[in-house]
């Protein structure tokens, strides 16, 4: 059985930054891919960023040069740094791996993050 756990969410006033992390434990071999993804309100939840097991890194149009993804193997870890957040950037924020030996997709609870105007 596979846990991620996030955390990091919370308000924040609109230009300001803030860090989500997501650890991941249990039955894991190697982890291949971890990413973020975002729901807000009323949407359908869509890719944010994500970190490929080479380092390859992708990211929405919408948040290109404000965040910045990252991954801590050792950890089972990825990280979300997220700056200069705008009111859009509300949503509840998911945590994704997948796993590389048989390719299974485990998601987390999801944290919600809040940009005030």
């Amino acid at each position: 059985q596979v846990q991620l756990v996030e955390s990091g969410g919370g308000l924040v006033q609109a230009g300001g930054s803030l860090r989500l992390s997501c650890a991941a434990s249990g039955s894991i071999f190697s982890i291949d891919a971890m990413g973020w993804y975002r729901q807000a309100p009323g949407k359908q939840r869509e890719l944010v960023a994500a970190s490929a097991s080479d380092s390859d890194t992708n990211y929405a149009d919408s948040v290109k040069g404000r965040f910045t993804i990252s991954r801590d193997n050792a950890k089972n870890t990825v990280y979300l740094q997220m700056t200069s957040l705008k009111p859009e950037d509300t949503a509840v924020y998911y945590c994704t791996i997948k796993e590389d030996l048989y390719g299974m997709v485990y998601w987390g609870k999801g944290t919600l993050v809040t940009v005030s105007s």
